[in-house]
């Protein structure tokens, strides 16, 4: 029985794991319960998970929890190859994307029942949004740990003092954002760009904050929306501002600048740039006044933002799902998503810890994130199909391009592409 909580890197098969020391042994040779989770993310993202339940395994010394980080590129593969391998973990992180494979695939425990069974946990301490997505046919397949509205505009407060232009506030509109965009923007006596007005990469955020749609329906999807006249309306100003009144630089400028986004934000080269809350930390380092504001509404008032977000997840083979569940317990609770929240890493996804004093009351930068907390009212997630992910790298994202780079505009592309997306959606599989 353990009496610290110490971790250890060990080199397996490609990984690296996170482990309380004693792995190994198992209840045949009288040891602790041995409880694999397969994660990824950043050093810093590592560091607050394998150490947020620390207090937690000191108590529990029946249970050793083994952390498995795996990169998140084929992250969904990985674990598929791992379960079809009879050497999976017990459980495993996912984000509100991936999710779709894993539940599709019929991998995931149903955690209804040991929920209902549980008088520690409920369902309505979390936002309905986040635990709606990880619910399907009424099996809550993931405890959601955050969520991730793609509803951040960063904006640095030194630029907009200099040119004169009050902050933006959450009930601002496109029409400010393009005002204030075009003010922020410079060249240089050559006609080249030094200073941006805008950049962001969500460009789902300008189809549903114009009122228009992916799909008919998010759950069970039948039919593309992309050629509605909304969705083509918000796509096309999206390139607008790159090509018609060029506040936003192109894939291929932006390149050439020799910087990521979060230089250019900080080093004074670009206004506002619209992401996720995840930036944070990053932004935390440089030493400039900035703040973040919601994504604007259209001119009639419309709001709507793409989102991400996290859970963990028993998968069917575990043996150990009792086990399992205490530990996602220990890693979605206050405590543990309090510890990403005051880093500023993520949006908790229980609400009383994301209205308290480690998120919405938490006087580090940004100051107005408690935004998000009313955000998540207006996110969609991507489209629940077996292939929608496979839509998007095949068939949309190349031929949006053609839209960005100022091509072929947004009515063109966007009719022309939606019978090969219907056709894919309505297949039998």
């Amino acid at each position: 029985m353990f009496k610290f909580w110490q971790i250890k890197i060990l080199a397996c098969v490609g990984l690296l794991t996170f482990a309380a020391l004693g792995c190994g042994r198992g209840p045949a040779s009288g040891g602790p319960v041995e409880i694999k989770v397969a994660f990824w993310g950043s050093p810093e993202e590592i560091d607050i998970i394998t150490h947020s339940i620390k207090g937690w395994q000191q108590e529990h010394p029946e249970i050793n929890v083994v952390f498995e980080h795996t990169p998140y590129t084929g992250y969904d593969s990985k674990i598929l190859t791992r379960i079809a391998g009879g050497a999976a973990p017990d459980i495993i992180a996912t984000e509100v994307d991936y999710f779709v494979t894993f539940a599709t695939k019929g991998v995931l425990a149903d955690l209804t029942p040991l929920a209902a069974g549980d008088p520690n946990f409920s369902q309505s301490d979390f936002f309905p949004a986040i635990m709606n997505r990880f619910t399907v046919g009424g099996q809550m397949l993931a405890v959601p740990r955050d969520v991730a509205p793609f509803a951040c505009v960063f904006f640095n407060k030194k630029l907009f003092d200099e040119a004169g232009l009050e902050y933006p506030t959450d009930d601002w509109t496109w029409d400010d954002l393009l005002r204030m965009a075009r003010a922020l923007t410079k060249q240089n006596e050559a006609g080249r760009t030094v200073q941006y007005g805008f950049y962001g990469w969500p460009w789902r955020n300008f189809i549903h904050g114009n009122g228009g749609a992916m799909v008919d329906d998010v759950d069970h999807p039948t039919k593309t929306m992309i050629d509605s006249d909304e969705t083509i309306e918000g796509l096309q100003f999206y390139a607008d501002l790159i090509n018609l009144y060029r506040v936003m630089p192109t894939p291929v400028a932006l390149a050439n600048l020799g910087m990521g986004v979060d230089l250019m934000f900080a080093s004074g080269r670009l206004g506002m740039f619209l992401s996720g809350i995840w930036e944070t930390p990053g932004l935390r380092r440089y030493d400039f006044d900035w703040d973040v504001v919601m994504f604007p509404k259209n001119k009639k008032g419309v709001r709507g933002f793409g989102s991400g977000g996290s859970g963990y997840a028993i998968l069917k083979s575990s043996k150990h799902k009792e086990e399992s569940w205490e530990v996602i317990k220990a890693m979605t609770s206050p405590e543990g998503q309090a510890a990403l929240a005051s880093r500023g890493l993520a949006q908790p996804s229980r609400v009383q810890v994301a209205e308290g004093e480690a998120w919405a009351k938490n006087e580090m930068p940004p100051a107005n994130k408690k935004m998000l907390n009313n955000a998540v009212e207006h996110i969609v997630f991507s489209p629940f199909h077996t292939r929608w992910r496979e839509i998007e790298e095949k068939y949309l994202e190349p031929k949006l391009d053609l839209i960005f780079n100022g091509k072929k505009p947004a009515a063109e592309v966007l009719h022309d592409l939606a019978p090969q997306i219907n056709k894919i959606l309505q297949a039998q599989d």
